[in-house]
């Protein structure tokens, strides 16, 4: 008999893929990150990084040891969770306070409600929020990027900080960045560990999508939505170029981490196509008016926080209609 012919049980249609292959891919696609945060940023991004990483794996471990679990930590996912993490928090930051963050992340957010596939939060996110809810001050102590600062940053004591671009006294006030477009692109601005060089991250995501990581819809729907409002309803000087005032938008800050490596997270975010480009939608209006009217000046995590809580509904208005089901068939389901 003609193998093709067999009726068996769903699934369908199988792949080779693994979630330790995934997550192996997302690691090498925030590669270019973590070197461009050693060059703007000097060693002790590298050695936050390690020191997060390391953190998380170790509190997953121990959880899953307590509680008698298998131990998933093989998956990668708890590493993901530590570098993505450390991106999205100043390199000043004190160990012991990121390490605070990678307890709540890893234990709170994702085993508490059931390991891997279970969370309804991006757990690297909602440990960001955390962190800025008990530490406001170190979580907004941005150190300016060159080899200047390296020794000093090493200690994380003395090191020269300034105002990042979205920062108060610059585009939220409505003032210029001393930084160009080119800088912000490359990565010469203060700010998160990760978030700052937009070429690497965009590196980053183009080879997650051309690997099949992760679907193009959510960033293209996420960046399009900011580019497209900061346009029209531009925030620019009177004499800057809203043109170049909306690169700037969408260079600064953390946007091209969140809509890459965040808001594409299998577990919280739409399994629907346009599901996906909702959630984009959504996540691209809040970070907006967030920046626009919020009295922090950015928005991408609160953004994708927001909407992770939304992605239950999201999918239940956007699921497929069933072939061959009647209306009155629907009703009788309820």
């Amino acid at each position: 008999m003609d193998d093709r012919l067999i009726v068996t049980a769903s699934p369908h249609i199988r792949d080779n893929a693994t979630t330790r292959g995934l997550m192996g891919n997302v690691l090498i696609a925030l590669v270019p990150s973590i070197v461009a945060s050693g060059l703007i940023f000097g060693m002790r991004a590298i050695l936050l990084t390690a020191v997060t990483t390391l953190a998380c794996v170790v509190f997953e471990y121990l959880y899953c040891k307590l509680m008698h679990k298998p131990n998933p930590c093989g998956d990668l996912s708890a590493a993901i969770t530590g570098v993505l993490l450390v991106f999205v928090c100043p390199v000043t930051l004190p160990y012991w306070t990121i390490i605070i963050g990678d307890f709540f992340a890893i234990v709170v957010v994702k085993q508490l409600f059931g390991g891997l596939g279970t969370n309804f939060l991006n757990p690297a996110l909602a440990g960001r929020a955390f962190l800025m809810l008990c530490y406001p001050v170190p979580m907004t102590t941005w150190v300016l990027p060159g080899k200047e600062n390296w020794a000093s940053v090493l200690s994380a004591t003395d090191a020269v900080t300034g105002a990042t671009p979205l920062a108060v006294d610059y585009m939220k006030g409505g003032i210029v960045p001393e930084a160009s477009v080119l800088d912000m692109f490359i990565g010469n601005i203060g700010g998160c560990v990760g978030e700052v060089s937009a070429i690497a991250l965009l590196i980053g995501g183009i080879y997650l999508i051309a690997k099949g990581v992760i679907r193009i819809r959510i960033p293209a729907a996420y960046i399009i939505t900011v580019a497209v409002l900061t346009l029209v309803f531009s925030r620019a000087p009177e004499g800057v170029n809203v043109f170049s005032w909306m690169l700037r938008e969408i260079f600064a800050g953390g946007l091209f981490l969140g809509a890459f490596f965040m808001a594409t997270d299998y577990v919280t975010s739409p399994n629907t196509p346009k599901g996906e480009v909702i959630f984009g939608i959504g996540a691209g209006l809040l970070v907006v008016f967030i920046r626009y009217f919020g009295g922090y000046p950015e928005g991408v995590c609160y953004s994708i926080l927001i909407m992770n809580i939304c992605v239950w509904l999201i999918d239940k208005a956007t699921l497929p209609k069933r072939f061959g089901v009647t209306a009155e068939m629907r009703k009788a389901e309820k």
